[in-house]
């Protein structure tokens, strides 16, 4: 099993193995009641210290995969974590009220899209699993914060909120599309924040970095969420760096997602005129990542390619310009 995979967790409460390895972040503490004026007894400190324990043993395999995500992806909603990990949302909403009421999750309503449910992120009893996570989706630089509480008033106020869970659907869809065909297996998903930090010094800012696997086929990819609010030229401008990367690192397609088809047309258009080193592939919100619903840049006829079908390769064995090379574990 990679070190890198996240989807190997099934329906029931297997192991699904660690997101992979993670750049070095900070880390917070989990928030616990202010001592006030006079320290606690040691007696009301140990019994405190036994309940967080007696609560810890409570987590399954599949909280502790919900608590690895938002550590890393910051939130998802209740739609997306029914999806992903449980047979149905009346079974992800009693068991989501649980980790809340134990503090595992904070929960707050979605504004963003009209749906009014509930967005979960990491709570108290959360960071105590997950005590290096990232801090601010707005600023990868940002000082540590006090508490989960203060982490996720962060994400409320954050101005990429719906950015992040249009982000995160995409793997989403992927990793329960998993649950339904034990042929494939979303190996890597990494946030943007994670990749950023990762290829550094090539200087792309993916919104999402994943491998997806089919059979014994490995595909790579950039994921860029675009909500039609930037121009095409700025959009494009951002193939600069990934191409010069594909030089001497992984040849990965970036998924341009738009959120309409005239948005993706146009795109096309613009792409026509591009050389075609870098394989660009185009998709429009709401149709399946999985499926036939991609099409390259300079292919003709109206193609419409799975992802597994798109041109992808892992780059040299070179420590040095590909450190974070993917590598099949049996390989």
């Amino acid at each position: 099993m990679s070190s890198d995979s996240p989807s190997s967790l099934p329906s029931s409460d297997s192991d699904p193995g660690p997101l992979g390895p993670l750049p070095a972040r900070p880390a917070f503490q989990a928030s616990e009641p202010s001592a006030g004026p006079r320290a606690r007894p040691s007696s009301t400190r140990s019994s405190s210290k036994r309940a967080r324990l007696r609560l810890l043993a409570r987590l399954t395999i599949r909280d502790r995969q919900l608590l690895d995500w938002l550590a890393e992806h910051y939130l998802l909603s209740t739609d997306q974590i029914a999806a992903a990990l449980f047979p149905s949302k009346r079974a992800a909403t009693l068991r989501l009220a649980a980790l809340y009421e134990m503090e595992a999750l904070n929960r707050f309503v979605d504004v963003t899209t009209g749906t009014r449910q509930h967005l979960y992120a990491l709570g108290p009893l959360g960071a105590l699993v997950n005590p290096s996570t990232y801090n601010d989706p707005d600023r990868s630089d940002a000082p540590a914060p006090r508490t989960a509480t203060d982490r996720t008033e962060r994400i409320v106020g954050s101005r990429k909120l719906a950015h992040l869970l249009g982000t995160n659907q995409l793997f989403i869809d992927l990793y329960a599309y998993t649950r339904t065909d034990p042929n494939t297996r979303l190996l890597r998903w990494w946030s943007e924040q994670h990749a950023t930090a990762a290829y550094t010094l090539s200087g792309i800012r993916p919104d999402g970095h994943g491998i997806w696997q089919v059979g014994d086929h490995t595909t790579g990819f950039w994921l860029e969420h675009d909500r039609g609010t930037e121009k095409i030229a700025t959009v494009l401008g951002k193939l600069r760096n990934y191409a010069q990367l594909a030089e001497v690192g992984p040849r990965y397609p970036v998924l341009l997602r738009v959120p309409s088809a005239r948005r993706e047309r146009n795109l096309l258009d613009a792409l026509a005129g591009l050389p075609r080193g870098l394989p660009v592939a185009t998709g429009v919100h709401g149709e399946h990542p999985a499926g036939p619903c991609w099409t390259v840049a300079g292919d003709s006829g109206g193609l419409r390619r799975w992802l597994h079908e798109l041109p992808s390769d892992h780059g040299p064995v070179n420590a040095a310009t590909n450190p974070h090379r993917y590598s099949d574990p049996e390989d």
